[in-house]
């Protein structure tokens, strides 16, 4: 990693314990509770200091934006799912008339959100492979949205030259976050106008809760999407705004776990005769590995390796013992599904996308093992 990351990431990791939490008072608890209320007392003029009705703010939410503001180094909103984080980025910034500019490869349901919701009042929607992306003409492009690493391929664009392609053409630059989170990598300090991200997956960290995120250090992107928000009543529930408050805590402990266990089992993969091609940033060899050491604080927990036949990979995963068939990822237990199930274009019907979770090395490594 680069002494740039290394020592941003070693200040977050001070950081994210305390993340969304002011100093308590005497005898006053000092971790939030959930705030379960719809209305609130506002007497007199209506003002945007206090609290007035539970689709417009809650204090659960207003701790927990604090808390990814300070990781994201930039303003947070949150939201009920990552789709919607997607949506209020998309739908938010863009009016009849614009392009939109999304990777071919990135996580598909944002695509066809584009193409079912966005097309048919005027949005222009286009994309292209995730490493392609850099080289296109930017003339006319209002959004860029992009997923690095690439979902589950593990392609890693450079953010930082994108977002001055980007902006010399006019255009606003996000990025799905959602396989590194904030402790992984942070786009808005690499140039990037938006980092979005599904908290569902290893922000929470627990699998039992559905949330995402948006961040952006401009003012003017910031106000269109938390009206969005508010008008859309897409907004997350007292519960689950304090579970994701809470999973933060111990991220920085799972992210270290999760991918120290994910180098040692990419190597082991690396070497072994039943796999046909694997994908890994933090593999030296891997395509990814020169951006990735530059621009990212770990290399992440999703690992991407082929077995070459759907037959193998089915029965990979029926002989696994520990890990988990799951089509989501970044939890504490290591999931792993085929991703080809789900008809993604251009991967392999044998590819395993492997979310590798919390559990000993060890015992991950062995149940691989004996399922291989």
């Amino acid at each position: 990693m680069s002494e740039r990351s290394t020592q941003k990431s070693t200040s977050l990791r001070s950081t994210v314990v305390h993340a969304g939490h002011s100093k308590a008072e005497q005898g006053q608890p000092f971790a939030h509770s959930p705030v379960f209320a719809s209305t609130f007392h506002h007497s007199g003029e209506v003002d945007n200091q206090h609290y007035q009705y539970g689709r417009f703010h809650n204090p659960g939410w207003a701790a927990l934006e604090q808390g990814l503001g300070e990781l994201e180094q930039g303003s947070a909103i949150i939201f009920p799912s990552g789709m919607a984080a997607s949506a209020a980025v998309t739908t938010a910034l863009l009016e009849s008339g614009d392009t939109l500019l999304l990777a071919a490869d990135g996580y598909q349901p944002t695509i066809t959100y584009a193409k079912t919701f966005l097309q048919k009042f005027g949005v222009k929607v286009k994309t292209a492979p995730t490493l392609a992306i850099p080289e296109q003409d930017f003339s006319g492009i209002k959004l860029v949205f992009i997923e690095t690493p690439s979902n589950p391929l593990l392609d890693v664009i450079d953010i930082q030259q994108l977002a001055d392609k980007v902006h010399a053409a006019n255009g606003i630059l996000a990025v799905d976050n959602t396989t590194l989170t904030p402790l992984g990598q942070q786009p808005l300090l690499l140039g990037a106008d938006i980092s979005m991200c599904s908290d569902t997956k290893a922000l929470n960290g627990h699998s039992d809760v559905v949330f995402g995120h948006v961040a952006t250090n401009r003012a003017d992107l910031f106000d269109a999407m938390a009206l969005w928000r508010k008008l859309a009543g897409n907004i997350p529930g007292p519960m689950e705004t304090w579970l994701v408050h809470r999973g933060l805590a111990s991220l920085d402990m799972r992210l270290e776990r999760m991918t120290t266990n994910a180098q040692a089992i990419a190597e082991y993969l690396q070497q072994h005769h039943k796999v046909k091609a694997i994908r890994y940033p933090g593999l030296i060899s891997d395509p990814s590995f020169e951006i990735a050491s530059r621009q990212m604080h770990n290399f992440g927990f999703i690992i991407s390796f082929d077995l070459g036949e759907q037959a193998h990979a089915e029965q990979f995963l029926q002989q696994a013992k520990m890990i988990v068939e799951a089509t989501s990822f970044g939890g504490m237990h290591t999931m792993a599904e085929r991703r080809a199930r789900w008809g993604v274009d251009d991967v392999s019907s044998g590819l395993i996308r492997l979310s590798v979770g919390c559990e000993k090395l060890e015992d991950i490594l062995q149940d691989i093992e004996q399922a291989l």
